[in-house]
């Protein structure tokens, strides 16, 4: 036997494993058996529970008022990119680092192209968020409710939850970031608009949220497109001039290309730089996807357009809604989460499936503080006005005297 592979001879062997006791390297896992088979999940995998996202019907017949599309389709830069593209540059692998889109995204926020990282999805910035400013083991600050795949992220993660729970008008409460700090939490992740509520937190309440958190603090606006502009919310600011601020944007939402997976994330370069050259996956974004999200981004007057529609709609479904006794708070999104009343015949679980069965989907959440409302997608107006009749219906059915 040739001496590098004897353990006892100072060999290969031997190094390896002085080298795994001085870093303290962990033992490898153990397999778990479950019935006749054998998982092999690392054990915070097991025992978690993955995201339940929205339903998505295939047939053209279901009106989808559930995962906060945007009604109207993408505009028409993005349908003459589409065409226009040459297919022989899937030959080739994609620009690393989307460098069109984020000279596109950098001209319309008044920030350089250092200031923009492009992932796949918003969903991917939030993962790459925790794996790059959270240890394993480190509690990750949250507001509950709020976006329900956070919790997702942080058990992927092997982190547990600092939770702070809203108040009733969906306000953090003023010792939020002290019991972050106090968790020992080094990233907080806000969502504003607020989901699942539709409410905003003005930008200076944000910047004093970050400016006495010990971590970063990643504000998912998903929804800010819908924002009126008469509030003058504006936290692209905050993440020029703090060194601890991300933003998410994507372009889901406001610029109808949820089917792209597309989003991008705003910060001080600096915070930026170890997601761009560390954990961010290589080649992140096709070709296609970024010819396609630079034409809608750089067609702001179309996707602004939308924008106007959509809090037009937003405004009269709210305002027929509470004609009925679906009350929502005030919503600077593009949906509306409404309480079913308990004089309603039905409450809101059952509405959800009368709805459902009338090829209508909204969506319903089983959580606490939650079970008794809906959220609503504003549609077109000819959609908001078939949900609106079906819920009529619903509404005048003779009352049972519960709310269940």
């Amino acid at each position: 036997m040739a001496v590098r592979n004897r353990p006892d001879a100072g060999g290969e062997l031997t190094l390896s494993m002085r080298w795994r006791a001085r870093h303290h390297a962990p033992p490898r896992p153990c397999t778990h058996r479950t019935g006749l088979t054998v998982s092999y999940e690392r054990r915070n995998i097991r025992e978690m529970q993955g995201y339940t996202w929205g339903e998505q019907p295939q047939d053209a017949d279901t009106l989808k008022l559930n995962t906060n599309e945007n009604p109207y389709p993408p505009g028409p830069a993005v349908a003459a990119a589409l065409q226009a593209f040459d297919i022989t540059r899937l030959r080739r692998y994609p620009p690393p680092l989307a460098d069109d889109f984020r000279d596109a995204a950098a001209a319309v926020h008044g920030v350089t192209r250092e200031h923009i990282v492009v992932t796949h999805g918003g969903d991917e910035l939030l993962r790459l968020a925790l794996t790059t400013f959270l240890d394993p083991g480190v509690p990750l600050g949250v507001l509950e409710p709020s976006y329900s795949l956070y919790p997702v992220l942080a058990q992927i993660q092997d982190c547990p939850l600092a939770k702070v729970q809203l108040d009733p008008d969906y306000q953090p409460p003023a010792d939020t970031v002290a019991r972050w700090n106090a968790a020992g939490s080094t990233l907080a992740m806000v969502v504003n608009p607020h989901a699942p509520s539709g409410t905003l937190l003005r930008a200076e309440v944000l910047e004093a949220m970050a400016g006495a958190f010990r971590g970063v603090l990643l504000i998912d606006e998903a929804y800010v497109d819908f924002v009126d502009p008469a509030h003058g919310y504006d936290a692209v600011t905050l993440a020029q001039r703090l060194p601890n601020v991300l933003l998410l944007r994507t372009l889901s939402k406001g610029y109808s290309l949820a089917g792209l997976r597309f989003a991008y994330g705003i910060g001080n370069p600096e915070l930026l730089a170890p997601i761009v050259n560390k954990t961010r996956d290589s080649y992140n974004m096709d070709t296609l996807a970024q010819a396609l999200a630079t034409a809608a981004m750089r067609d702001q007057a179309y996707a602004s357009g939308t924008w106007l529609r959509v809090r037009a709609e937003r405004d009269r479904l709210d305002a027929a809604l509470s004609n009925l006794g679906l009350v929502a708070p005030p919503s600077e999104s593009n949906f509306l989460l409404v309480t079913v009343p308990g004089y309603w015949a039905l409450g809101a679980r059952a509405v959800y499936e009368q709805l459902k069965s009338a090829g209508i989907l909204v969506r319903y959440f089983a959580h606490t503080g939650l079970a008794d409302k809906l959220r609503i997608t504003v549609g077109t107006p000819e959609e908001n006005d078939r949900l609106l009749a079906a819920l009529g219906a619903l509404a005048g059915q003779p009352s049972r005297g519960t709310g269940a």
